[in-house]
């Protein structure tokens, strides 16, 4: 798998930064759309559609979750059952996979293992078998892979199976 190099990194990490200074929202809410946005991640459902979907993403290391459009979906190690513990600027890097509906599910994703949890901002986590789901802000286009394995924010991140276990191929 490609991973960005540290100064590419850098750069888009700070360019998200500037954007979402740029927002001027006092907001936490709209702050942390907007970081979902600006790193290349719609992360909530629109009210027309009343929900988010999850589906399947195929490469060559085998089968993963996505968002709808095809964006890839990471879990965090650090996070507890239904809780997450990525806070400040984690966010930035690894925005949340929100929903506004109930989320739904295509293509060999567990019904039984998609489910919701609150963030203390109230906002609504996406979860999968108990693991709140992110985006990385260092993907530039569907299926992109860039942030598995990556040791940040005290723990690592890991490309999600339909299983709901990591995908482990480091």
């Amino acid at each position: 798998m490609k991973r960005l190099p540290p100064v590419a990194l850098v750069a888009a990490v700070a360019l998200v930064a500037i954007v979402v200074a740029g927002c001027g929202s006092s907001n936490n809410k709209s702050a942390t759309a907007a970081s979902s946005t600006n790193a290349g991640s719609s992360t909530t459902a629109s009210s027309s559609s009343g929900g988010t979907t999850i589906k399947t993403g195929h490469s060559s290391v085998g089968t993963f979750l996505v968002d709808g459009q095809g964006r890839t979906l990471y879990l965090f190690e650090a996070d507890k059952p239904n809780v997450s513990k990525c806070a400040g600027g984690c966010l930035t890097i690894w925005p949340p996979f929100t929903a506004k509906g109930k989320p739904t599910v295509s293509g060999g994703v567990s019904a039984g293992k998609v489910g919701t949890a609150k963030a203390p901002d109230g906002t609504t986590l996406v979860t999968y078998n108990g693991h709140p789901l992110y985006f990385y802000s260092g993907d530039q286009g569907p299926g992109d892979m860039n942030g598995q394995g990556l040791n940040q924010f005290g723990a690592k991140w890991y490309v999600v199976k339909p299983s709901g276990s990591k995908l482990d191929s480091d």
